[in-house]
């Protein structure tokens, strides 16, 4: 299996790149996994929210194949333990997906057509956090996922 992060727009902080990116190089030790920024809509002030959401969604959609499972970071989703979120993944990887799709989006949320085509909702937590610093924190629970699923010491109960 391979886990893709689609993500709305570039991450400005240096400091949050070098982390994700120091995460991105530890998981390739266990899994295929890409980090695929889309970029930000042009023009948001000009538009409505609902708009941004469904330009925002046809690019979403636009990066999934038909074979592709698609999870939504979502407030409203299940909220995980980092065991359970191993679990999880263990699941998703024993039923044969070949990719497993995880999307961040914009400040709005997602269209309902993204909505449609998704088969789970995650969420981090019942606090919001900026869409920068989500990036870094998908990208470490993931991999903390996976030094549990190997019994490896970087996760502590």
């Amino acid at each position: 299996m391979k886990i893709k992060l689609l993500a709305i727009g570039k991450t400005d902080d240096k400091n949050l790149q070098t982390l994700i990116e120091t995460y991105q190089n530890r998981l390739k030790h266990y899994i295929n996994f890409e980090l695929e920024i889309i970029p930000d809509l042009k023009n948001v002030k000009k538009i409505r929210e609902s708009q941004q959401k469904e330009k925002e969604g046809e690019l979403i959609l636009k990066k999934i194949t038909s074979t592709d499972a698609l999870i939504l970071l979502d407030e409203k989703g299940k909220e995980f333990s980092s065991i359970d979120f191993s679990k999880y993944l263990q699941k998703k990887m024993n039923s044969g997906i070949k990719q497993l799709v995880v999307v961040i989006g914009g400040p709005y949320g997602f269209s309902e057509a993204v909505y449609k085509k998704s088969v789970d909702k995650i969420s981090l937590s019942k606090m919001t956090f900026s869409h920068q610093m989500i990036r870094l924190f998908v990208v470490e629970q993931i991999y903390r996922a996976f030094t549990i699923l190997k019994n490896e010491p970087y996760h502590h109960e």
